[in-house]
């Protein structure tokens, strides 16, 4: 009894943290009909060792863009930073988050 109870547990739990996943991913997804504005022009900083600079870039916020400033982020061994952006997609525009790609 007690291992049917167990495997039922791992069931339904493995079941829940694939629906928060994918309710997750879902719920990250920004799409606009609205084009971004021009990025701003930004000057990079000095580089600083152990860092990595992510551009600044628009985010939606609401109805309408707003700029977020670029950053230092802690630097990934072997991995380099894929910036923040915008894809058109038809009539439609998504963002891409910024993220680590190797």
């Amino acid at each position: 009894m007690k291992d049917a109870n167990r495997h039922l547990s791992l069931v339904l739990g493995a079941g829940f943290a694939a629906l928060f996943a994918a309710v997750a991913t879902q719920a990250a997804d920004i799409v606009s009909d609205v084009a971004p504005p021009a990025p701003r022009a930004e000057r990079a900083p000095s580089a600083r060792d152990g860092y990595v600079w992510a551009a600044g870039h628009w985010e939606m916020r609401g109805r309408d863009y707003s700029w977020v400033s670029g950053t230092w982020i802690a630097e990934r061994r072997g991995a380099h930073w894929a910036a923040d952006r915008w894809e058109q997609q038809g009539s439609q525009w998504r963002f891409i988050p910024g993220h680590w790609e190797r």
